[in-house]
């Protein structure tokens, strides 16, 4: 069967990032996934070959679209010139803001894809290639140019840190799910408390960053 100018163009147009697009439409209009990638090629006219031609599965989709927004924070910090010189707690409060930024940007779609299961959290597979990358970049930036306090336990605790640093998004994460305040703004708190935390830990307060901390999420679980 000869192929129409139409379908030729429409094509030419499939990328990664085309099907992502369809996808999380696909989703946020209808509140639930693509019962399997035949159906979604169905339904958009797309040839299933060509959707295999970048996705292996639709739950490669769903992890691509986490890596995407990973992605996306990384280029927009590495453009601001002076980030490389950034002592590392600068570069992880850096790092956090925008990841929640671009977060913020997509609210819709990370909610349902953490609750789709009603399972929050639990359902972190979504997050798999996200994970990967992040504790990479962590620790790559940790090695590439050490500095006070991180410099002095680098060469035995990357892997320590790296996980530590996924969990501390992961705890940011889920209070980002249910924070209601004015742009998020108890989450920009949380944030730069916790990575003052964390790198205290590595310094000589602990005990006061800790203190601090606590009466914030005290005093927002009790309200």
């Amino acid at each position: 069967m000869a192929t129409t100018k139409r379908a030729k163009a429409k094509k030419n147009a499939i990328d990664d990032n085309y099907l992502i697009e369809l996808y999380m439409n696909d989703v946020l209009e209808t509140n639930e996934e693509p019962r399997n990638a035949y159906a979604f090629c169905k339904k958009h006219e797309i040839e299933e070959s060509d959707f295999y031609a970048f996705f292996g599965s639709l739950d490669i989709v769903k992890q691509t679209i986490w890596l995407k927004f990973f992605d996306n924070a990384v280029t927009t910090i590495e453009k601001e010139a002076a980030f490389e010189n950034y002592l590392d707690k600068d570069k992880l409060l850096t790092l956090c803001f925008t990841l929640f930024e671009v977060l913020t940007l997509n609210r819709s779609y990370v909610l349902f894809s953490l609750k789709e299961n009603k399972e929050g959290l639990k359902n972190l597979k979504n997050l798999k290639l996200f994970r990967n990358h992040f504790k990479e970049y962590i620790v790559n930036k940790i090695k590439s140019k050490p500095s006070e306090p991180f410099g002095k336990v680098a060469k035995v605790t990357e892997p320590v840190f790296s996980e530590g640093a996924w969990l501390q998004f992961l705890f940011i994460l889920k209070f980002w799910m249910d924070d209601t305040s004015k742009g998020f703004e108890k989450t920009d708190v949380l944030i730069e408390k916790s990575v003052n935390t964390v790198v205290d830990l590595l310094d000589t307060k602990p005990l006061e960053s800790l203190f601090d901390l606590g009466k914030f999420l005290w005093k927002e679980k009790m309200q």
